[in-house]
């Protein structure tokens, strides 16, 4: 018996436990929020894990393909392939009542998320559930959080490295023993809320040829330059208390709200965004304080004040001016708007025999 035969279920399945998922994998043109789908594919689970049917479709992101060199799609492979629109009613199909399932979530639903508001329409997804955070809820002995290490973890073999099917074919086989282990340990399972963009913006599309600049190896947000906050630092956050103009915040791990947009309120509020953490900072955000990521465990060293992302943004509503400040700048952040399920349309999408290739998207948590 492989521990893909895992046999091993909960006397009582969790009641709280989700009734189904979709496993999902899509690969890009790139990593930064202008940049477009070029393949998606969707594993279908039912409320234990079991497969129900898989569905992979190419897109034409109408641009560059990006890094050919690692998802394989030529320019000539997907000027004949659906437009986003055109499969945007049977990716929701498959997507609607489920909870999202993939590896570094925040990146795959920003992405589904993006291409959903150029389509001037909203996924239906409710909630996501990150491969990453499970693994670190299950304590599982893994040397790092690439794909390929949870896979060997449980045996799973992968036939084409980073092609879109495959990989949600592999991680559709590695969740499956992840949610027993959960569900026979009691371990809550690490479920964020997915909320689609009401705003967003991309920035111009160069012409790119063979590159793509906003690749990076180690991370898939790429740095942005903000202007200096124009109120000095009052000090840490008092909880409790008011969110002041001018304080040091500081962003740890996955987000419900895309983690652009999160610092983008918190900046037009007098807020100070900290890519790092020192004793300086006013405050972490983060819905997982108990990870062991660089900024928690700082933040843990030096006493720094730790809210989660809902708090956060309860927070934003009511932020006080900058001591001295003789006209207080406006602070007011409006809520998201809550998410509105889209009607799908159906749509055909064959599968195709692509070919062997890599994937654009992080292979480790975005942590900055």
């Amino acid at each position: 018996m492989t521990m893909l035969d895992d046999l091993t279920t909960a006397a009582t399945w969790p009641t709280g436990y989700p009734e189904g998922y979709a496993v999902v994998d899509v690969e890009t043109t790139g990593l930064a929020r202008d940049d477009r789908i070029v393949s998606a594919a969707v594993y279908r689970l039912d409320a234990r894990g079991d497969v129900e049917d898989h569905w992979y479709t190419l897109v034409n992101p109408e641009r560059d393909p990006g890094p050919v060199w690692i998802h394989g799609l030529t320019t000539d492979v997907l000027e004949s392939a659906p437009l986003f629109p055109e499969i945007a009613g049977e990716l929701a199909a498959r997507l609607d009542g489920r909870v999202l399932v993939a590896h570094n979530a925040i990146f795959d639903w920003s992405m589904i998320a993006r291409e959903y508001a150029r389509a001037e329409r909203t996924a239906p997804t409710r909630q996501r559930l990150c491969t990453i955070a499970l693994s670190k809820e299950l304590g599982l002995p893994l040397p790092n959080h690439k794909l390929e290490s949870l896979a060997a973890h449980f045996g799973v073999v992968q036939r084409r490295a980073h092609h879109a099917l495959d990989d949600a074919r592999v991680l559709a086989e590695a969740f499956r023993p992840s949610l027993h282990a959960a569900a026979r340990d009691g371990v809550r399972l690490p479920l964020l809320e997915c909320r689609p963009l009401t705003e967003w913006s991309d920035a111009p599309a160069l012409p790119r040829v063979g590159y793509q600049s906003s690749y990076r190896q180690t991370s898939w947000r790429p740095s942005r330059k903000r202007p200096a906050c124009p109120y000095p630092n009052p000090g840490r956050y008092v909880p409790g208390g008011q969110l002041v103009q001018g304080m040091r915040v500081a962003f740890s791990g996955d987000t419900s709200v895309d983690r652009e947009l999160l610092e983008d309120r918190a900046v037009e509020a007098g807020l100070h965004v900290a890519t790092s953490l020192s004793r300086l900072t006013s405050l972490l955000v983060t819905n997982d304080p108990g990870s062991s990521t660089s900024k928690t465990v700082k933040a843990a060293s030096y006493g720094t004040p730790v809210i989660d992302e809902a708090a956060f943004t309860q927070l934003l509503r009511d932020v006080a001016p900058a001591p001295g400040a003789s006209v207080p700048a406006s602070t007011s952040v409006p809520a998201p708007a809550s998410p509105v399920p889209s009607t799908p349309s159906p749509a055909q999408s064959a599968v195709p025999s692509a070919p062997a290739a890599g994937s654009v998207r992080a292979v480790t948590p975005a942590d900055g």
